[in-house]
């Protein structure tokens, strides 16, 4: 059985998701939440944050035990981009995009 917490609209790029992912995927869920702790990455507390939300999940809606769940798969996607304009010399604008990501997590029993 598996849980799943999906956060969408993240301000902030899925190549920063990803990084932290990594480090997660594939550990238990105790040891997770130990290794996004000490993360000094500003993806690491919308992973944390996902990652309690399916562990509560697991908890309340399948009654499974948290001591024995694991990250089973771990992804971020793009989002929908913002686009905006930077002034710069002369007058001019640039074009940006601010992204955005969609956080997948999903937990299951080993």
């Amino acid at each position: 059985m598996e849980a799943k917490a999906i956060s969408k609209g993240l301000q902030i790029s899925p190549t920063k998701l990803r990084q932290v992912l990594s480090l997660i995927r594939g550990k238990k869920a105790g040891e997770a939440l130990a290794i996004l702790k000490f993360t000094p990455k500003k993806a690491a507390r919308y992973v944390e944050k996902a990652l309690q939300s399916a562990l509560a999940n697991a908890d309340n809606n399948y009654g499974l035990d948290v001591d024995k769940l694991v990250v089973s798969e771990a992804f971020a996607d793009r989002g929908t981009a913002m686009k905006r304009f930077r002034p710069v010399s002369m007058g001019r604008a640039h074009p940006f995009k601010r992204t955005s990501s969609h956080l997948t997590i999903v937990v299951s029993e080993r």
